[in-house]
């Protein structure tokens, strides 16, 4: 799962050890990362939970510099979670860990306010890479999906019409960025399936975008939502 290491990390002068809460539903993976942490002489593990619910309750009990979450979480999920963290305790710094790589959920779980996102199954010096760049004030992104995400920055274009989104097109368009699929967002706002099809259309002629994770970055690189 995770390899034993003596690699060390640059933590800032203000701490010695990094407390850290484990968000994972799965009990061998939570184990793994338990075991392979507490072995490193700078870290330190202050609580676990299994799901987004108790995660975010454990973050704001515990009060940890850093949280490792899962994304795939019963009850809330890691991105809801991260939000919820981030809201109440915006110095506590988010690495999530998971086996999740849709363009989507990697641009959601950023936009939640994450600052590292690695993939399962990575050897433990890259989720120490991982951490270290997270407590640095950095983001981190696993080289396997680092390409993805680039390839999807792409600047918004001249032609685009951001300013002239309707209110109704802005609130489509804050739950899209929040990974939210056409049905979720139809329920969340009292609409038909249809109607948020045609409002979904029309902001990706306005923004002048391709598909969904398109008129998410743009909207958050133009400060929309």
């Amino acid at each position: 799962m995770f390899q034993n290491n003596t690699l060390r990390l640059n933590l800032p002068a203000n701490i010695s050890v990094l407390r850290i809460l484990i968000v994972e539903d799965d009990p061998m993976m939570q184990l793994g990362l338990e075991q392979s942490l507490m072995a490193h002489p700078q870290l330190e593990i202050v609580g676990q939970a299994e799901d987004g619910y108790l995660g975010v309750q454990a973050a704001l009990k515990l009060k940890p510099d850093l949280v490792v979450m899962d994304i795939g979480l019963p009850r809330l999920d890691g991105i809801a979670a991260t939000q919820q963290i981030k809201a109440a305790l915006p110095e506590t710094h988010v690495v999530m860990l998971t086996s999740h790589q849709t363009d989507t959920e990697i641009i959601a779980a950023l936009s939640s306010g994450a600052d590292a996102y690695c993939i399962k199954g990575a050897s433990v010096e890259r989720l120490l890479s991982a951490i270290a760049a997270a407590v640095e004030g950095a983001t981190y992104l696993d080289p396997q999906v680092a390409r993805r995400v680039i390839d999807n920055l792409k600047p918004p274009s001249p032609s685009g019409n951001a300013a002239n989104l309707s209110g109704r097109e802005l609130e489509v368009l804050k739950l899209m960025v929040e990974g939210l699929s056409n049905p979720e967002i139809a329920q969340k706002l009292y609409l038909s399936p249809n109607t948020v099809k045609t409002h979904v259309r029309g902001i990706m002629n306005k923004l002048s975008v391709d598909d969904r994770v398109q008129a998410a970055v743009v909207a958050l690189r133009s400060g929309l939502v």
